[in-house]
C-alpha cells in the first residue's frame, strides 16, 4: 500500500490522536504522514459553539479534503463528527474507547468538600458545553457557569490564571496528553453520574467509501464492542436531530450480556435535565425506545409516593417537579441512637469505615469519633456519599450499583487483611460484612435502631417508592397495592421483600436521587 496522508486538526489533542493512529498503522505495516488542517471551530474562538452556523465545525474541512483526495484518512473525536456523513465518505474503524469520565478541576482554595462536587457555594465553572451546563446546574443550581473555549492546555492555563474557580474537561483528553493536574483538586465524575456526550472518549477513522483496500486494512484497528456501544449513543443523538450544542448526554456500556444506557436531556442549557436508565439484551430498536421515553405526549406518573422525607432543594424533588409530578414523601419508620458515647479505643487501628446508609453516617459522626489519618471510607450510594461530605470526608469507595452483591464484591477486593468498622442499624442484614474475605477483620458497631410507625395511611399515588425493607413492612402491615400502582424498590434487600410478596418492582441502577429520578422517568403509565 502507498504511503498515506492522515488529515487532522492542529490542536495538541488532535495531533496526539493522529500520531497515535500513525503508530497503530505502522504496527500493521502501513506508512503514513500527517497533514494539519484548520477547521471553522479552530478559527472562531470568540463565540460559543452553539452560536456557530451549521454542524461539523470541527470536521467539515477535513471531510472536504478527503473528498478532494488530498488526504487518505481523517482522524476525528467521534463526538465531534455529525451523525450523517457526506456522500462518498464512511467511518472505516473505531478503535477501543478511552474512559468517558468527566474531570472537574477546582482551584484548591475554591474547594468545599461538604458540598456536592466539592465546589464552594456560588463557584464560577468554565465550560462551553450546554450538556455540561444543564447537568451542573441540575446538581448545583447555585453555580455560575461561564464560557470556556480553547484547546485543553489553554483551558487549564485559564484556570491556573484564576479566570475561573473550576473547569470541566473530559478525562480522556487529559490522560492522552499526559497532563499533570495535581495542582488542582480533581473531582472525577463517572459516566453513570454525569452523563457524557455521545461517543465521548472514542476516535473515528474516516475514509472515502470507495477505498475498499484501506477499509479492509483498517479493520485491524477496529473494535466492534466499542462501535456497538457508541453506535447506540450516536443513534440517540441522530434521532433527536441534535448536534454538539444540544444539552444531551448518552452513555452505553455492555455488562453481563446486557446493554446499559444512561441518557440525560434538557430543552436548553438552563433547564433541568431529564434522566433515563434502560437495560436491553440487544441494541436493535434500543435508541428508538430511549427517544420514545422523552416524548412530551407520553403519559407520566401524576403522583409519586416515597417512604422518606424529601428536602425542598433535593435533586429528586427538582427532577419530579420539572415534569409536573407531585411528591408524597413521608417516612414510615423512626430511628433512635443506641450508642451515646463512643469507645474511641476501637478506632485506634481502623483501616476502613463502611456506611450502608445516610443514617449510619449521621449517627456515627454525631458521636464525634477521633479517627486515624489513614482511615478510608466506603459507602453504598451517592446519598451516603453526600452525607459523608457534610462531615468533611470523602468516600474512597462508592458502591453506586443498586445491586448490593455487586457492591460487596467490589468492596471486598479493597479490604483484604484490613480492619473494617461497620457502624449500622441494629436490624441491618449485614450483607457487605458477610461478603468480605476471611483475612479482613470486621468490627461490628450497631449505633441506632429503627422503629416502625403504626396505622400508616394508604397512598393512592401512581408509583410507590420504598427505601428499605422495614418501610415495606411498615406500609403493608395495614395497606395493599391499589390496581395499577407500580413499585420502585431501593436495593436488593428491599426488592426481596416484594419477591416474597409476589409483587413486580423496578430496581434503580443506583440507590440515590439520580437513580430514583431515572426509574420514575422510565415508568409506563397505562
Amino acid at each position: 500500500m502507498k504511503k498515506l496522508t492522515i488529515g487532522t486538526r492542529g490542536s495538541e489533542l488532535a495531533l496526539w490522536q493522529a500520531n497515535h493512529i500513525q503508530s497503530e498503522l505502522a504496527a500493521i505495516g502501513i506508512e503514513a504522514e500527517i497533514k494539519i488542517i484548520k477547521t471553522q471551530g479552530d478559527k472562531i474562538l470568540n463565540l460559543r459553539l452553539d452560536k456557530l452556523e451549521g454542524k461539523g465545525f470541527f470536521t467539515k474541512e477535513l471531510e472536504e479534503e478527503l473528498l478532494a483526495g488530498t488526504i487518505d484518512l481523517a482522524v476525528h473525536c467521534l463526538k465531534d463528527l455529525p451523525t450523517t456523513h457526506p456522500a462518498g465518505l464512511t467511518i472505516a474503524a473505531i478503535p477501543p474507547r478511552e474512559e468517558a469520565t468527566e474531570y472537574l478541576l477546582i482551584l484548591k482554595d475554591c474547594v468545599d468538600v461538604s458540598q456536592k462536587l466539592s465546589l464552594k457555594k456560588g463557584a464560577m465553572v468554565g465550560t462551553s458545553s450546554n450538556r455540561r451546563k444543564a447537568q451542573l446546574l441540575g446538581l448545583r443550581s447555585d453555580l455560575e457557569i461561564e464560557d470556556l473555549r480553547g484547546n485543553v492546555p489553554t483551558r487549564i492555563q485559564k484556570l491556573r490564571d484564576e479566570d475561573y474557580d473550576a473547569i470541566m474537561l473530559a478525562k480522556a483528553g487529559i490522560k492522552r496528553l499526559g497532563l499533570d493536574v495535581s495542582e488542582f483538586h480533581v473531582e472525577e465524575l463517572e459516566p453513570t453520574e454525569f452523563v457524557p456526550a455521545p461517543a465521548q472518549g472514542a476516535l473515528a477513522i474516516q475514509i472515502r467509501e470507495n477505498d475498499t483496500e484501506l477499509f479492509d486494512a483498517l479493520q485491524k484497528l477496529h473494535d466492534p464492542a466499542t462501535a456497538e456501544e457508541v453506535g447506540v449513543e450516536r443513534k440517540v443523538l441522530n434521532l433527536f436531530e441534535g448536534g454538539c450544542h444540544m444539552p444531551l448526554g448518552c452513555y452505553c456500556k455492555k455488562e453481563d450480556n446486557e446493554f446499559e444506557v444512561w441518557t440525560s436531556k434538557a430543552e436548553t442549557a438552563d433547564d433541568f435535565p431529564e434522566r433515563l436508565f434502560l437495560r436491553s439484551e440487544t441494541t436493535a430498536g434500543l435508541a428508538e425506545k430511549i427517544v420514545a421515553k422523552f416524548d412530551k405526549t407520553r403519559k407520566k406518573p401524576a403522583k409519586v409516593f416515597i417512604s422518606r422525607e424529601i428536602g425542598e432543594h433535593s435533586y429528586f424533588r427538582k427532577a419530579l417537579e420539572s415534569n409536573n409530578i407531585e411528591i408524597e414523601g413521608r417516612s414510615l419508620i423512626r430511628t433512635f441512637p443506641i450508642v451515646t458515647v463512643l469507645d474511641q479505643f476501637i478506632l485506634k487501628n481502623i483501616d476502613w469505615i463502611f456506611f450502608s446508609s445516610r443514617n449510619s453516617v449521621e449517627y456515627f459522626f454525631n458521636l464525634k469519633p477521633q479517627l486515624p489519618k489513614k482511615t478510608q471510607f466506603g459507602v453504598v450510594g451517592r446519598g451516603s456519599e453526600d452525607a459523608l461530605r457534610k462531615f468533611n470526608h470523602f468516600a474512597d469507595f462508592v458502591g453506586a450499583s443498586g445491586d448490593i452483591s455487586e457492591v460487596a464484591e467490589d468492596f471486598a477486593k479493597l479490604v483484604s487483611g484490613k480492619n473494617v468498622l461497620f457502624p449500622r442499624a441494629q436490624d441491618s442484614l449485614q450483607s457487605i460484612q458477610k461478603s468480605l474475605p476471611g483475612d479482613a477483620k470486621v468490627i461490628d458497631l450497631p449505633i441506632y435502631e429503627t422503629v416502625i410507625e403504626e396505622n400508616i395511611d394508604q397512598s393512592y399515588a401512581d408509583v410507590l417508592i420504598f427505601t428499605s425493607p422495614s418501610n415495606v413492612d411498615a406500609y403493608f402491615a395495614d395497606n395493599l397495592l391499589e390496581p395499577g400502582q407500580q413499585v420502585i424498590a431501593i436495593g436488593n434487600s428491599t426488592g426481596k421483600k416484594f419477591d416474597e410478596m409476589g409483587v413486580k418492582y423496578t430496581l434503580p441502577y443506583s440507590p440515590d436521587e439520580i437513580g430514583l429520578s431515572e426509574a420514575v422517568f422510565g415508568i409506563e403509565i397505562k
